[in-house]
Protein backbone atom coordinates (compact mmCIF):
# COMPACT_ATOMS: atom_id res chain seq x y z
CA UNK A 1 0.00 0.00 0.00
CA UNK A 2 2.79 2.65 0.72
CA UNK A 3 4.58 1.93 -2.46
CA UNK A 4 0.84 2.45 -4.28
CA UNK A 5 0.87 5.60 -2.38
CA UNK A 6 4.25 6.84 -3.09
CA UNK A 7 3.41 6.01 -6.61
CA UNK A 8 0.58 8.00 -6.41
CA UNK A 9 2.05 11.29 -4.47
CA UNK A 10 4.41 11.33 -7.44
CA UNK A 11 1.76 11.30 -10.13
CA UNK A 12 -0.35 13.62 -7.91
CA UNK A 13 2.91 16.43 -7.80
CA UNK A 14 3.06 16.49 -11.96
CA UNK A 15 -0.96 16.32 -11.92
CA UNK A 16 -1.13 19.33 -9.54
CA UNK A 17 1.77 21.19 -10.70
CA UNK A 18 0.08 21.02 -14.73
CA UNK A 19 -3.15 22.52 -13.20
CA UNK A 20 -1.60 24.85 -11.36
CA UNK A 21 0.14 26.12 -14.16
CA UNK A 22 -2.25 25.82 -16.89
CA UNK A 23 -4.58 27.78 -14.31
CA UNK A 24 -1.74 30.73 -13.89
CA UNK A 25 -0.54 31.10 -17.43
CA UNK A 26 -3.08 29.43 -19.76
CA UNK A 27 -6.39 30.40 -18.27
CA UNK A 28 -4.75 33.69 -16.95
CA UNK A 29 -5.55 32.77 -12.98
CA UNK A 30 -2.49 33.62 -11.37
CA UNK A 31 -4.40 33.21 -8.07
CA UNK A 32 -6.22 30.01 -8.32
CA UNK A 33 -3.13 28.58 -10.17
CA UNK A 34 -1.13 29.50 -6.68
CA UNK A 35 -3.67 28.14 -4.72
CA UNK A 36 -3.35 24.98 -6.49
CA UNK A 37 0.44 24.85 -6.24
CA UNK A 38 0.04 25.36 -2.62
CA UNK A 39 -1.76 22.06 -2.31
CA UNK A 40 1.44 20.38 -3.37
CA UNK A 41 2.98 19.87 0.64
CA UNK A 42 -0.54 18.07 1.56
CA UNK A 43 0.44 14.79 -0.30
CA UNK A 44 3.85 14.32 1.35
CA UNK A 45 1.36 14.73 5.03
CA UNK A 46 -0.98 11.88 3.81
CA UNK A 47 2.28 9.87 2.80
CA UNK A 48 3.88 10.51 5.82
CA UNK A 49 0.59 10.12 8.10
CA UNK A 50 -0.22 6.78 6.11
CA UNK A 51 3.64 5.27 6.46
CA UNK A 52 3.22 5.75 10.29
CA UNK A 53 -0.13 4.41 10.78
CA UNK A 54 0.98 1.05 8.42
CA UNK A 55 3.75 0.98 11.14
CA UNK A 56 1.87 1.72 13.80
CA UNK A 57 -1.12 -1.08 13.05
CA UNK A 58 2.30 -3.68 12.89
CA UNK A 59 3.68 -3.73 9.37
CA UNK A 60 7.31 -4.46 9.34
CA UNK A 61 9.57 -2.13 8.70
CA UNK A 62 10.50 -2.64 5.65
CA UNK A 63 12.28 -0.98 2.06
CA UNK A 64 8.72 0.64 1.59
CA UNK A 65 8.87 2.64 4.27
CA UNK A 66 12.68 3.71 3.53
CA UNK A 67 11.64 4.88 0.04
CA UNK A 68 8.78 6.86 1.58
CA UNK A 69 11.23 8.64 4.13
CA UNK A 70 13.09 9.48 1.09
CA UNK A 71 10.60 10.71 -0.97
CA UNK A 72 9.48 12.95 1.83
CA UNK A 73 12.83 14.05 1.71
CA UNK A 74 13.50 14.90 -2.19
CA UNK A 75 9.93 16.61 -2.08
CA UNK A 76 11.35 18.92 0.79
CA UNK A 77 14.95 19.96 -0.19
CA UNK A 78 13.53 20.22 -4.34
CA UNK A 79 9.44 20.36 -4.18
CA UNK A 80 9.54 24.22 -3.76
CA UNK A 81 12.88 24.27 -6.84
CA UNK A 82 11.61 22.06 -8.73
CA UNK A 83 7.82 23.72 -8.76
CA UNK A 84 10.14 27.54 -9.38
CA UNK A 85 12.06 25.45 -12.45
CA UNK A 86 9.06 24.35 -13.99
CA UNK A 87 6.99 27.92 -13.37
CA UNK A 88 9.73 29.98 -15.14
CA UNK A 89 9.98 27.65 -18.08
CA UNK A 90 6.30 27.66 -18.46
CA UNK A 91 6.50 31.67 -18.14
CA UNK A 92 8.96 31.91 -21.01
CA UNK A 93 7.33 29.21 -23.23
CA UNK A 94 3.81 30.57 -23.04
CA UNK A 95 3.82 33.85 -21.26
CA UNK A 96 6.66 36.05 -22.64
CA UNK A 97 9.03 35.30 -19.61
CA UNK A 98 12.60 35.21 -20.21
CA UNK A 99 14.45 32.49 -21.53
CA UNK A 100 16.03 29.66 -18.70
CA UNK A 101 19.47 31.25 -17.21
CA UNK A 102 22.37 29.02 -18.54
CA UNK A 103 25.41 28.40 -16.35
CA UNK A 104 29.31 27.87 -17.03
CA UNK A 105 31.76 27.67 -15.40
CA UNK A 106 32.33 29.24 -11.72
CA UNK A 107 28.80 30.18 -11.73
CA UNK A 108 27.90 26.59 -12.83
CA UNK A 109 30.01 25.21 -9.61
CA UNK A 110 28.66 27.23 -7.28
CA UNK A 111 25.03 26.20 -8.97
CA UNK A 112 25.90 22.83 -8.76
CA UNK A 113 26.72 23.29 -4.89
CA UNK A 114 23.32 24.24 -3.94
CA UNK A 115 21.78 21.43 -5.59
CA UNK A 116 24.03 19.03 -3.51
CA UNK A 117 23.17 21.11 -0.52
CA UNK A 118 19.82 20.58 -1.01
CA UNK A 119 20.50 16.31 -1.29
CA UNK A 120 22.48 16.58 1.82
CA UNK A 121 18.98 18.46 3.22
CA UNK A 122 17.04 15.32 1.89
CA UNK A 123 19.20 12.60 2.67
CA UNK A 124 19.21 14.84 7.02
CA UNK A 125 15.17 14.67 6.34
CA UNK A 126 14.88 11.16 5.40
CA UNK A 127 17.45 10.08 8.08
CA UNK A 128 16.04 12.16 10.34
CA UNK A 129 12.18 10.45 9.55
CA UNK A 130 14.21 6.69 9.47
CA UNK A 131 15.54 6.96 12.87
CA UNK A 132 11.91 8.32 14.26
CA UNK A 133 10.29 4.98 12.78
CA UNK A 134 13.47 2.88 13.99
CA UNK A 135 12.72 4.28 17.61
CA UNK A 136 9.06 3.86 17.07
CA UNK A 137 9.56 0.09 16.05
CA UNK A 138 11.80 -0.52 18.92
CA UNK A 139 14.55 -2.77 19.65
CA UNK A 140 11.63 -5.96 18.81
CA UNK A 141 11.58 -5.23 15.43
CA UNK A 142 13.64 -5.83 12.57
CA UNK A 143 14.93 -2.31 11.75
CA UNK A 144 18.00 -3.13 9.02
CA UNK A 145 16.08 -2.13 5.96
CA UNK A 146 15.51 1.24 7.62
CA UNK A 147 19.45 1.64 8.52
CA UNK A 148 19.91 0.73 5.11
CA UNK A 149 17.40 3.21 3.32
CA UNK A 150 19.68 5.77 5.94
CA UNK A 151 23.12 4.78 4.59
CA UNK A 152 21.54 4.92 0.84
CA UNK A 153 20.37 8.50 1.55
CA UNK A 154 24.52 9.09 2.87
CA UNK A 155 25.46 7.64 -0.47
CA UNK A 156 23.39 9.51 -2.31
CA UNK A 157 24.94 12.88 -1.11
CA UNK A 158 28.52 11.22 -1.91
CA UNK A 159 27.75 10.34 -5.09
CA UNK A 160 26.39 13.78 -6.03
CA UNK A 161 29.01 15.59 -4.45
CA UNK A 162 31.79 13.53 -7.10
CA UNK A 163 29.39 14.65 -9.41
CA UNK A 164 29.46 18.36 -8.03
CA UNK A 165 33.47 18.18 -8.11
CA UNK A 166 33.20 16.96 -11.36
CA UNK A 167 32.16 20.75 -12.64
CA UNK A 168 35.05 22.05 -10.34
CA UNK A 169 37.21 19.91 -11.48
CA UNK A 170 36.16 20.34 -15.57
CA UNK A 171 33.96 23.66 -15.58
CA UNK A 172 31.31 23.77 -17.76
CA UNK A 173 32.59 25.92 -20.84
CA UNK A 174 30.55 28.50 -22.58
CA UNK A 175 30.02 27.72 -26.58
CA UNK A 176 32.51 29.07 -28.71
CA UNK A 177 29.28 30.57 -30.67
CA UNK A 178 28.15 32.17 -27.80
CA UNK A 179 28.83 35.64 -26.61
CA UNK A 180 28.54 36.50 -22.97
CA UNK A 181 25.44 38.43 -21.78
CA UNK A 182 27.49 41.78 -21.48
CA UNK A 183 29.56 41.35 -24.48
CA UNK A 184 27.86 43.35 -27.58
CA UNK A 185 28.86 43.25 -31.04
CA UNK A 186 31.27 46.00 -30.65
CA UNK A 187 33.14 44.34 -27.94
CA UNK A 188 33.35 40.98 -29.94
CA UNK A 189 34.40 42.60 -33.11
CA UNK A 190 37.49 44.50 -31.06
CA UNK A 191 38.24 40.98 -29.73
CA UNK A 192 38.71 39.67 -33.19
CA UNK A 193 40.76 42.42 -34.30
CA UNK A 194 42.92 42.36 -31.39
Amino acid sequence: MVVTLIIACEVGFWVLLAVGLALRYLARMPKTGAAVLLLEPLLELVLLIVTAIDLKNGAAADWKHGLAALYIGFTVAYGHHTIKWVDRYVAHRFAGGPPPVKRYGRERFRYEVTLWLRTVLMAAVAAGLLQGAIWYVGGDGDVSSLRSSQAAGLRLVVIHGVITLTYLIWPKQRPKDRAAPDETPARRAAKILR
